[in-house]
Formats: structure tokens, sequence, C-alpha cells
């Protein structure tokens, strides 16, 4: 297996998990400005899914065309409600508001991952976890606002599962590290055959 990979993230929680899972790590964040991107590629009708991957291929061939006959692993992940993404907050209004989307339904979460070298793509993977978000008052979706910090809310969109977040959910299917950002396993095992 490999002995490092290059990730194009300042993900914080992507780093941990591939440290525990035994592997090295240097971050390069890719620096990709996403809105524009995404826009574009809803404009074009592309689902969900293709856009969490077409935005992990674009962050790792960034940051591989800098690293030569490096792995480079990107990564992003969308949140998918009745088939349109919702994007990170730019404030706590806009979280409130998507707080106030997802209370009460079931939305999906989707992680994208992609491996480049040399600008190019050799490999990506994807997986989706779906959430079933409860039912909540106003005041009790304001007051679990209140309790997270600008740089997770901005940085996690509006809930960390490993944390606070976990509490909102009636009900999660799926993987943990898929929801967290990075299905590890797969990525594994495509390292190992390397």
């Amino acid at each position: 297996m490999l002995n490092k990979i290059i990730l194009a993230s300042k993900s914080e929680i992507r780093r941990q998990i591939l440290s525990k899972n035994g592997i090295n790590s240097e971050v390069e964040p890719s620096n990709v400005d996403e809105e524009p991107v995404k826009q574009s590629l809803v404009k074009e009708g592309a689902t969900p899914e293709i856009i969490s991957k077409n935005l992990a291929e674009l962050k790792a061939n960034k940051v591989s065309l800098k690293r030569i006959d490096e792995i480079v692993l990107g990564a992003d992940s969308v949140i998918d409600l009745e088939g349109k993404i919702i994007s990170k907050p730019k404030n706590r209004s806009e979280a409130l508001e998507i707080l106030k989307k997802l209370n009460g339904k079931h939305h999906f979460l989707i992680s994208s991952v992609c491996l480049s070298k040399n600008g190019k793509m050799i490999w990506h993977y994807s997986d989706k976890a779906k959430l079933t978000m409860k039912n909540f008052e106003m005041f009790e979706l304001e007051d679990y606002l209140a309790k997270l910090t600008d740089k997770a809310l901005y940085a996690y969109n509006v809930y960390q599962i490993e944390g606070a977040g976990k509490d909102l959910f009636l009900k999660i299917e799926g993987n943990e590290n898929t929801i967290m950002g990075l299905p590890i396993e797969k990525i594994k095992e495509y390292l190992k055959n390397l």
C-alpha cells in the first residue's frame, strides 16, 4: 500500500479518518470555488451524485497537476433533498433555512472521492446515506444552531454526525464515514491494490 497520499481538502475530519485507518496524508487544499461549478452543473441537469463526483475530481486533478507522480485524494459531499442540492450555508440565517427544509424529512448525503495522478483521475467512488430528521419546533432548531461554532457550521454544513448533529435524526441508514465525508473502506481497498 502507498505510504502517503496528498489530501486536496482542508477538512480536519477527513484527515483524521485517513490517519485512523493507517493512511498518512499531507494536506494541500485545492481552493476550488465550488458554487459556480455546482450552478453550472445544475443548469445542465446533473444529478447530485454527478455534481459530487465532478467536484471531487476537479479538486483532485487541480492539486495533482502540481504534485507530479503523487496520488491525490479529492472529496466532496452534498446533501440531496428531493433531487435538489443543498449547499453549505454562508451565514447563520441560511443555516436555519436549511434546517427548516430538512426538518421532519429524509434526505440523502452523497460523498464522492477521487484519486488523481498527474492531473488525471485514476479512480473514483461515490456512496450515499439516507438520513431522516426528527420534527423540531423552530426554537429547537435555533437552540441547536446557537451551540455550533462558526468553524463547525461552515465546515460541515448544518450538522456534524460525529457530534451534536447525531441528535437531530430519527434514523440514519448508511456508513458513518460516508456521512463524515470519506467512504474509507473503498479507498483502502483501492490503495491496497496499487
